[in-house]
């Protein structure tokens, strides 16, 4: 046996029963497969499950998320982190019904062509749902293929040599199988410790089991490390309500809700004029405690002022929500830390 039907032939018995799926030998419907994907970037299965389920709740078809408010569409993402996904999951349905007449294209090169749809997306859309003999490699199918090929070119800049080792394995029959089946394997047997290689259906190839050191693929260059930001965010409120901030739709957390805040930059302590940045006049008093959040390039901590102001100022970005509906207003999870830093009434 190859090593693409041994573990395909493993995939059967073993994969993994997950809601955007369909069954083995069969494709998965293009709209479920792509919004899985695009919500699994960086984002465990497990939390997943329950996004999947409500986006499809709210929006059954492709076509129905296109026409969708594109607040309602960040409100329902808020959590998933990585809101730039949210906004491009939005643009790349509308194209889709307006220019494929509610139809994902079935090609790679076409979905690459769509808003917001890179190369993995692309690949994994191809295969998974049009049976496109495409090369999916994500986290997982990187670590296996590292091993398997003992590839020592350290990450990211092994990842070229990786996906033209993963394109010599990909079957023309099940293409969308191998991939899901390479996915289940570095999830499930092929993990970052402690890989279970007895169980494993590749072992017999792996050149990095071979060698006795599967651990120490693949192999990553050094990271670098990342600063960290400190801002003060207020809390303004008057009879109940508080002032949010509607981000400008471009940048890091892009129309979505949050506080006014200081610059986020890179300091030894929080900023002395804080003060000078309050979206209004008030008796500013810091709460005790600090939020700590980290992005992909940075650690951001926050101390929060907070104040009772004279009356509703209005503000072209601002909008009084009432604080006990805090919850429900779709605060991305960093605004969510800075607010639980406030004292419950």
């Amino acid at each position: 046996m190859t090593p693409a039907s041994r573990l395909l032939a493993w995939y059967d018995r073993h994969r993994r029963d997950l809601p955007w799926r369909a069954k083995p030998g069969e494709v998965g419907d293009a709209y479920h497969v792509w919004l899985s994907e695009v919500m699994l970037q960086q984002t465990t299965v497990a939390t997943v499950k329950g996004y999947y389920a409500d986006f499809l709740n709210r929006w059954p078809k492709v076509t129905d998320l296109a026409n969708a408010p594109l607040e309602d569409v960040l409100k329902a993402w808020a959590g998933l982190g990585y809101y730039a996904r949210a906004r491009n999951l939005h643009k790349c349905a509308e194209a889709v019904a307006r220019d494929h007449g509610g139809r994902f294209p079935e090609t790679e090169a076409a979905l690459r062509a769509l808003p917001g749809v890179g190369d993995y997306t692309a690949a994994a859309v191809a295969a998974i749902a049009f049976g496109e003999p495409a090369t999916v490699v994500d986290g997982n199918v990187e670590r296996v293929m590292s091993r398997l090929f003992r590839i020592e070119t350290p990450l990211p800049k092994g990842k070229a040599e990786i996906k033209t080792r993963t394109a010599t394995l990909v079957p023309r029959d099940r293409p969308g199988d191998f991939a899901q089946a390479c996915m289940d394997l570095g999830s499930s047997i092929c993990t970052p410790k402690k890989p279970k290689c007895l169980l494993c259906p590749l072992q017999p190839d792996c050149a990095a089991h071979a060698a006795g050191e599967p651990e120490r693929f693949p192999v990553k260059a050094p990271k670098k490390e990342k600063p960290t930001r400190r801002t003060v965010a207020f809390m303004p409120t008057h009879k109940g309500h508080v002032l949010l901030e509607r981000r400008p739709p471009k940048g890091l957390l892009g129309g979505m809700p949050g506080l006014y805040s200081t610059p986020w930059e890179a300091q030894a302590d929080f900023p002395d004029n804080w003060a000078a940045h309050a979206p209004a006049t008030g008796d500013w008093q810091l709460l005790d405690g600090i939020a700590r959040h980290t992005f992909t390039h940075f650690h951001l901590e926050t101390r929060v002022a907070a104040a009772e102001i004279s009356g509703r100022i209005n503000l072209p970005s601002g909008e009084w929500v009432p604080i006990e509906d805090l919850d429900a207003a779709g605060l991305p999870t960093v605004f969510v830390k800075m607010v639980a830093l406030y004292p419950s009434p």
